[in-house]
């Protein structure tokens, strides 16, 4: 038995500003630096071997906040596989800005259909098909893995690991340093924990999974 942790870095600068982050690289909001402290305290009775992450600094800074609270030295991986969705041309812009200047609509197909890019970025489809090769490499491994990425390179991560379909894992959420803890038996999952430290859990998986 191993464990997969996927864990969404903390709030960012561009996330409080409600901007299209991407590949942007911007710092963790102290709101942020907070939430990997908190998801640490979550972690502390868990077994972590092997830490991945993106090469985008709000995933490694989130990565490194974790480590250091559960005091583990541990070698980390950085790999941009594990990167954000690249949203191209909608990088930097306010959502509600990018509304008005596209139109809401087409907005809102860009971010919630599967296989749409926006101008000059990715789709979720090309998200996954970027990110599920390396993540298979790393099922290989006979370890408990911490990654640390990004909403929608975890919900790749999620879509593979529980087989959702295309329409499911747009709905899914994945929260703020909220960890998704993956319980392996020959890389079949036996089980799935999602743990928060607030009262009440940003994330959500709209399907009822038996294991």
């Amino acid at each position: 038995m191993k464990k997969i942790i996927l864990i969404r870095h903390g709030q960012s600068v561009y996330n409080l500003e409600n901007r299209f982050t991407g590949w942007k690289d911007v710092d963790l909001t102290e709101k942020g630096i907070n939430e990997a402290k908190n998801a640490a305290v979550l972690l502390k009775n868990h077994q972590i071997n092997l830490a991945y992450t993106s090469k985008l600094k709000r995933a490694q800074e989130t990565l490194s906040i974790i480590l250091n609270k559960l005091n583990l030295n541990l070698d980390i991986t950085k790999d941009i596989r594990l990167n954000e969705r690249d949203y191209g041309s909608l990088v930097n812009q306010n959502k509600e800005e990018a509304a008005i200047k596209y139109g809401a609509d087409q907005v809102q197909k860009w971010r919630r259909s599967y296989d749409i890019p926006p101008p000059n970025g990715e789709s979720l489809k090309d998200t996954y098909n970027r990110c599920i090769p390396f993540f298979k490499e790393i099922m290989k491994l006979n370890k408990n893995i911490l990654i640390s990425a990004h909403g929608n390179s975890i919900r790749a991560i999620v879509k593979y690991l529980l087989n959702i379909n295309e329409d499911d894992i747009l709905k899914t959420e994945i929260g703020w340093c909220e960890p998704w803890i993956f319980t392996l038996d020959k890389n079949i999952v036996m089980d799935l924990q999602i743990l928060h430290y607030d009262k009440v859990s940003n994330s959500n998986l709209p399907i009822n999974i038996r294991f």
